[in-house]
């Protein structure tokens, strides 16, 4: 589905350091525009909490309040009336996922077992960097973020008892968001819009020969060299969007030390258009006088339209510094995943039906809590935990493209200050996903991908580094 200055006139090696530091910046988010064409593992169904690395040490259990550098525009745009005059940041997580399938009584729509391996090692490892610059100036500050808010990868082996039901998933996001707050007294307020690219990649296997045998009979079929689970043919599907959106939220300081947060992004619709690109029929079958004309048509590369709505989401958020040493922070998310109800691919070939998938997710609910500890001025620890419910909302609606399930987080982090301008954060997290059930049966918009049955051995560890500049 794939994107950065008061200098004082105190001497020429004052500016010149000056142009350094920006010429870096500039490089950085220039490189990194360029590389974004990232997806990644899911998360919650297959949106990307990964938008920080500061944040990440706490399982972002601070998000909307937290408001501690750049990345705030992200989570909460208010949050930039806490910056100290510019700051711009360069950060990377690199997504370990690993999904293992393991089958217990797949069924064929003929009957029968469906044939093939368990697929091998489904998750993809991915990066997903984020940008962030952002401007106080008092009252008023000014933000831009580029970076990937969902994304998705898996891949299995290509003859593996799913492949009816998807081989290759592969989506990325590049969101561009520039963002504004304003401080009133205790209380500021942030907006910004987003311009976002969407590009998807989905492959998968037709079994060809049941779908022959059933409709021209198993003697004919046989004739012509087909048979059922043996004489597959495989399509990717690949297409490309850009939506738009904005978000904002409130921040308000309670006191000196505890804060409040809420933000809000809104739901993105794309409309995604793009190429069907099938494997080759059976010459058999393509030259046939009487079956090829009737089946040749059905087989065409061509373009193909999908429209998906990506889900708004809501965060609440408490920061308090208990004393100089000690912070402690809780955050609650709400994803509205119920806006994605199928997954239609409309064909413009007249002979090809659409292809569908009924997803009926349900809303995802993500409840954190945070700890940081810096015991001085230059080095500072973080831990935090979470609890993330599934999107997918039973063992019969889950697919393999999105295993997903119940997920509990365990981070801890560091960030250290190597100047007063310059810093840098490290987080790590392990992802506990309960075990994923899968319960299709070989009926309906399934009856030729089979009645795949089965549970997913599955789990994440992220790896995060993050670069600041203050300046």
């Amino acid at each position: 589905m794939s994107v950065s200055n008061s200098i004082h006139k105190e001497g020429l090696v004052m500016k010149s350091s000056c142009f350094l530091r920006k010429h870096a910046v500039f490089t950085g988010i220039l490189l990194l525009s360029i590389f974004i064409s990232f997806g990644s593992a899911f998360a919650a169904g297959f949106a990307l909490i990964e938008q920080g690395v500061s944040g990440l040490g706490n399982a972002y259990s601070g998000g909307a309040a937290s408001a501690e550098d750049a990345t705030t525009i992200f989570f909460n745009p208010a949050g930039m009336t806490r910056l100290n005059g510019q700051q711009a940041i360069v950060g990377a997580h690199v997504i370990m996922p690993s999904v293992k399938f393991k089958n217990s009584g797949s069924t064929h729509v003929l009957g029968g077992a469906l044939a093939g391996g368990d697929g091998g090692e489904g998750g993809v490892t991915k990066l997903v960097p984020n940008i962030y610059y952002g401007m106080n100036t008092g009252n008023l500050a000014f933000g831009l973020g580029i970076n990937a808010p969902f994304g998705l990868a898996t891949k299995y082996d290509k003859d593996w008892v799913g492949r009816y039901h998807g081989i290759e998933s592969d989506m990325l996001t590049l969101n561009i968001n520039p963002s504004v707050a304003y401080k009133m007294g205790d209380l500021s307020i942030g907006a910004g819009v987003s311009a976002q690219y969407l590009k998807a990649k989905l492959s998968s296997g037709i079994d060809f020969g049941s779908a022959m045998v059933i409709s021209l009979g198993a003697p004919t079929a046989t004739a012509l060299g087909l048979s059922p689970q043996n004489s597959d043919l495989f399509v990717e599907l690949e297409g490309d969007s850009w939506g738009y959106g904005y978000n904002f939220g409130l921040l308000y300081e309670i006191s000196k030390n505890i804060r409040a947060g809420a933000s809000y992004r809104s739901r993105v619709k794309h409309t995604l258009k793009g190429d069907a690109d099938y494997s080759a029929l059976p010459s058999a079958v393509s030259t046939h006088p009487v079956v090829g004309p009737s089946v040749n048509p059905k087989f065409q590369d061509g373009t193909v339209k999908a429209d998906i709505t990506l889900p708004d989401s809501a965060s609440v958020s408490l920061f308090y510094q208990i004393s100089q040493q000690w912070m402690i922070m809780a955050d609650y998310t709400w994803t509205n995943w119920s806006v994605f109800k199928e997954l239609r691919v409309d064909f413009d070939n007249p002979n090809q039906a659409d292809s569908v998938t009924t997803e009926e997710w349900q809303d995802n609910h993500r409840y954190s809590l945070g700890l940081t500890f810096a015991p001085d001025d230059k080095l500072t620890f973080r831990t935090g935990v979470a609890y993330d419910t599934a999107a997918v909302p039973s063992k019969e609606r889950r697919t393999p493209r999105i295993p997903d399930s119940d997920r509990t987080w365990v981070a801890l982090g560091m960030g250290y200050k190597i100047t007063k301008a310059l810093s840098f954060d490290l987080g790590y997290a392990h992802l506990f996903i309960n075990e994923p059930e899968m319960n299709k049966t070989a009926a309906g918009e399934d009856a030729l991908r089979g009645g795949l049955k089965g549970t997913f051995d599955a789990s994440i560890n992220i790896v995060s580094a993050q670069l600041n500049l203050v300046f």
